[in-house]
Formats: structure tokens, sequence, C-alpha cells
């Protein structure tokens, strides 16, 4: 049973925090240190390259784990999923010319690494200061169009990849593949993307 008095309190000796240790360790990595690889779009933003695909799981893990870390830390960030639009992963091997596995994080143009590093970075509390004057989540309301998933169903062909031949160009009822939507039968949302 405690004690009243106070007795015991003034014996044990205050925890540890983390966030005394983060304050004090000013020798951490500036932005200006990692190299410049700038994905389309990303000079001033925060892209982070993932993939929703759980076939591999600690692919997919790792994927959650930096997106968890940019959303509990209510940084603003554009996520391109490698598995919905064939076009983010030509656009991950042309700015890191080879291939690689998601998760990648790209800030301001540079290249921050994967998930050990985006992790390694934070735990040694150097991460904070890399996303310094990146814009912060203002409200979390999805998207309309979208509902925050950031992908639509074409609507020309629905989803389907198949719309009606135009211009008498074939028979009665032939179709061909739709031009306007990705492999998967979807759009980038065009309210929030």
């Amino acid at each position: 049973r405690a004690r009243d008095d106070g007795e015991n309190e003034e014996s044990l000796p205050s925890p540890a925090t983390k966030t005394r240790k983060v304050e004090e360790d000013d020798n951490h990595p500036q932005l200006h240190e990692f190299p410049v690889r700038c994905p389309p779009g990303g000079s001033d933003a925060v892209i982070l390259y993932t993939t929703s695909l759980r076939g591999i799981r600690k692919t997919f893990d790792d994927c959650q784990k930096v997106r968890s870390l940019l959303e509990n830390m209510r940084v603003l960030f554009v996520e391109r999923d490698l598995s919905m639009h064939s076009e983010f992963k030509q656009e991950l091997l042309r700015t890191l010319e080879k291939k690689v596995l998601p998760p990648k994080l790209f800030i301001k143009g540079r290249y921050i690494g994967g998930a050990d590093e985006v992790v390694g970075l934070h735990e040694r509390g150097h991460f904070r200061p890399l996303i310094q004057g990146v814009p912060v989540v203002a409200n979390e309301i999805p998207c309309e169009g979208c509902a925050g998933i950031r992908f639509i169903i074409c609507f020309n062909c629905h989803g389907s990849r198949k719309i009606p031949v135009q211009c008498g160009g074939g028979s009665a009822g032939e179709r061909e593949t739709c031009p306007h939507c990705n492999e998967n039968g979807i759009l980038i949302c065009p309210n929030c993307c």
C-alpha cells in the first residue's frame, strides 16, 4: 500500500523521457544533406510511394509504418500506391534509376529512404526537423469525390476497361479498350490529387 505522506515520491528517480533526449540532440541531419531525387510534383511536397497489396507482408507492414508516422505527425503528404497505378511505378523507377520496393519517402525533392531509414530517423529524433515548413493536415474530412481513396472508377467504362467502338470503325457490339483510365479501370481523383 502506498503511503500518503509523500516519503516514497521523493525517493523514486524520475523516469527518463524521450522528449528530453530529443531536445538535447542537435546533431541531426539537415534536409539538404539528403540526395536530390525529385519525383513529379515533389519539389515542395512530401511524396510517399507505397503498395496496398498484402502479398508480401513485410512490404505492406513497412508501408503502414511510414504512412502511420506521417499521419500521426499530421504531415500533409501525397501517397502514390504502386499497386493501383502502374505510372507511379514508372515514376519511381525514373526517379531512383533502379527497381526498388516500397515504401520510399521524398521530402521537398530529397530522397529520404525506405521504412528502415525513416523509422530510424524518427527513433533518433532526427525526423521532425526534416519536415519543418511542410504543411500540416488542416482537417481530416475525406475527399467527397473518392472518400480518401485517391482513385475513382472511370466514368466512361465504369471500371470494365471496355467501351463501344467509336466513329463506325467496327461492327455492332464491338468494344475497344478505354483510353481514359488506367490498367485497373480507375482514374486519379481530380478533386484531391
